[in-house]
């Protein structure tokens, strides 16, 4: 079987090899085939391109002789619309130079025509000048001649009035030093009365207006330091045994208990006067329960003590409330309560706050200012009163301090510590709460001063009076409030006694203090007297 099966594969292996080269040459065949024909559709293709690359050339050659020949047309036109427009300006540059021109030459002309002028100016000029150099000799001459003529005039005096020359000037300068003090002192009183019209009237208006829209009282309260005494029995247990009871009390209170002869009556005596105050009402109480001792004494007036404090903290409230001042500190409160204790020259200072307070609000409304900084300048002006006896210094002084550690603002503290002139004033409402303070002391009734102060001060207004050279006899009349200036006629003409009642008002300002202000009234008068017989 073997032998069988080799015959039958070589016989395969011939068949296979004849197709194998057969194959092969029909592959050969079938790309000589396609490259011949590749060949021949490449040169058909290449002849239709080149055909087409003639045909396009053609064209475009034709195209841009065209497009050249319209550009030639479009450039010959252009030239042609630019020489037109060139030849346009230079014909209005023409007619524009032509106009220049014109102008210059009528320019030309005018200025021609002023210089003629000028030069006709210049030589009237130069006639002017030598008619006045000719004007300048002549008065130069006459000059000469005047000098010449005074000489002999000034020396002709000398021999007539047999004086020198120094002694003639010294004449001369007297006589004008008179005449100019008598202008001067014209002057002076023609200007001070215009001044006094105008300001007099406004100022009497203002402070009528502010009296008349504030009503107050004529008297106010003043403080009892004495206290009724019913017997001699309560006298002597009030004084109690070797006096241990007033010791006591004195003790308790920080106050004098004078307990003298007078019959029903023990005088309380203190500086500060709340704690004279609580001294009185604590006497009165003791006065009244019957129980006198050193413990019931510490006791009552520990007790009153708080009372009249918290009293005067409400005092405070309604008087600020009252004025309708507002933002204040508790301590100002009970400052401001502390002053109804107070008087000064018998008027109540609380009150006298109160009222100074309203005229402020009342003046600087006329003024056109803040009425209601004002009201607070004027209820706050006397609060170092309240204190003053327990601090050294002046009471605006003493209130300015206090009041400047509750950041009161600068025109209160200067108010405050300026309203009697100790330092100058640097706000319009400093002078307001001066003229309010005068109106609220001066007014009828307001205050009241001893006989003694009375007698002082009036003696001191004739005095003053009776100071100036001329002056004859004084009289200070109508409580002070005007004082009479006699003169004598030979000595003093009108215009000199208005000087002298200007200084003597002056110095009465200068050197007084007084409520409201003084009239001073200089009397000149001639008297002939005959007698017949």
């Amino acid at each position: 079987m073997q032998t069988f099966l080799i015959p039958v594969l070589l016989a395969e292996g011939k068949s296979a090899a004849i197709f194998t080269y057969s194959t092969v040459f029909g592959a050969a065949v079938g790309v000589l085939v396609g490259f011949l024909f590749v060949r021949w559709l490449g040169r058909s293709r290449l002849e239709t391109v080149q055909k087409d690359a003639d045909r396009l050339l053609a064209e475009a050659r034709s195209e841009a002789e065209v497009t050249r020949k319209t550009a030639e047309v479009d450039a010959k036109a252009e030239f042609i619309k630019r020489q037109e427009e060139l030849r346009n300006e230079s014909n209005e540059a023409r007619a524009d130079i032509k106009k220049a021109e014109a102008r210059l030459a009528k320019r030309e002309d005018n200025l021609e025509g002023k210089l003629d002028t000028l030069v006709t100016k210049e030589r009237n000029l130069e006639q002017s000048q030598a008619k006045l150099d000719e004007r300048g000799e002549a008065i130069a001459v006459r000059e000469a001649e005047l000098d010449t003529l005074v000489k002999e005039r000034r020396e002709a005096l000398l021999r007539i009035s047999h004086m020198s020359i120094d002694e003639a000037r010294s004449t001369v300068l007297a006589e004008l030093q008179t005449e100019l003090d008598l202008e001067s002192a014209e002057l002076i009183d023609k200007s001070v009365t215009a001044a006094k019209d105008e300001a007099v009237a406004r100022s009497r208006e203002i402070v009528l207006t502010a009296i008349q829209r504030y009503a107050s009282d004529h008297t106010c309260d003043s403080v009892v330091s004495s206290v009724e005494i019913p017997s001699d029995d309560m006298k002597g247990r009030v004084i109690g045994r070797e006096g241990r009871n007033i010791r006591a009390f004195e003790k308790a209170t920080g106050v004098d208990v004078i307990v003298d002869d007078t019959p029903g009556l023990v005088l309380v005596s203190a500086f500060d006067p709340v704690r004279r105050e609580v001294a009185r009402r604590s006497l009165e109480t003791l006065i009244q329960d019957g129980r006198i001792h050193p413990g019931r004494i510490e006791e009552l007036v520990a007790q009153i003590k708080k009372d009249v404090e918290l009293e005067c903290m409400e005092t405070g409230k309604k008087a600020a409330l009252e004025a309708n001042v507002g933002g204040l500190h508790r301590k100002q409160f009970d400052l401001l309560g502390r002053l109804k204790y107070r008087t000064s020259y018998g008027q109540n200072v609380l009150q006298h706050s109160i009222e100074v307070a309203f005229l402020c609000q009342i003046i600087a409304d006329e003024l056109g200012f803040d009425g209601r900084l004002a009201r607070r300048c004027g209820l706050l002006h006397d609060i170092g009163k309240a204190i003053d006896h327990d601090m050294e210094g002046g009471h605006p002084k003493i209130g300015a301090d206090f009041c400047k550690r509750f950041n009161e603002r600068p025109e209160v503290l200067n108010a405050i510590e300026g309203h009697h002139a100790d330092i100058p004033s640097t706000s319009p409402y400093t002078p307001i709460v001066m003229a309010a303070d005068t109106i609220s002391a001066s007014r009828p009734g307001g205050r009241r001063e001893s006989l003694d102060r009375y007698v002082q001060r009036l003696q001191q207004l004739e005095t003053i009076a009776k100071a100036p050279s001329g002056v004859r006899e004084a009289y200070a009349i109508q409580a002070g409030r005007e004082v009479r200036v006699i003169v004598d006629a030979k000595q003093v003409d009108d215009a000199t006694a208005a000087k002298i009642s200007r200084d003597v008002a002056k110095e009465i300002e200068e050197n007084m203090t007084y409520p409201g202000e003084i009239r001073i009234t200089v009397l000149r008068e001639v008297r002939a007297v005959s007698h017949a017989r």
